[in-house]
């Protein structure tokens, strides 16, 4: 499984900024969904399809949170630049 993976202390104020080249899956979860995500389990996450760039992602809450962008099993890859907005 090809994506790429960001790690974050976040505040519930906070804003993930995503800058995508192109259409692609941005997900924000925390450990014990990115470690579902990981091993192919049923997971919850934040955020969706980025069908437009920038995407603006905002936690639930503060804590540490793991940011999963890729391509949802397409073939290709994807570059992306990722930006905190501090609350």
């Amino acid at each position: 499984m090809n994506y790429l993976h960001y790690e974050f202390s976040l505040n519930s104020s906070d804003v993930v900024e995503v800058i995508l080249d192109k259409q692609a899956n941005v997900r924000l979860l925390d450990g014990s969904n990115y470690q579902k995500y990981r091993s192919g389990q049923k997971y919850t996450f934040y955020g969706g399809s980025a069908k437009r760039s920038p995407a603006h992602i905002r936690p639930p809450h503060g804590g540490h949170w793991h940011l999963v962008i890729d391509l949802g099993g397409y073939a290709g890859t994807v570059n992306a630049s990722v930006n905190i907005n501090r609350g």
